[in-house]
């Protein structure tokens, strides 16, 4: 019965390390787009600055 139990914390050790990785993954990308937003939204109103 340990052989079942050690299979059964393994699998839920990875299934947990799986969800960490991808939220890591969702966190960063969101990050980035954050980022390229905030590029974006700076350079856009400086140009709308230039044509007043």
């Amino acid at each position: 019965m340990t052989g079942l139990g050690a299979e059964s914390s393994d699998l839920l050790h990875h299934l947990l390390l799986d969800r960490a990785i991808k939220v890591v993954i969702v966190v960063l990308a969101l990050g980035i787009l954050a980022l390229g937003m905030t590029v974006i939204w700076r350079r856009a109103g400086r140009a709308n600055k230039r044509l007043d």
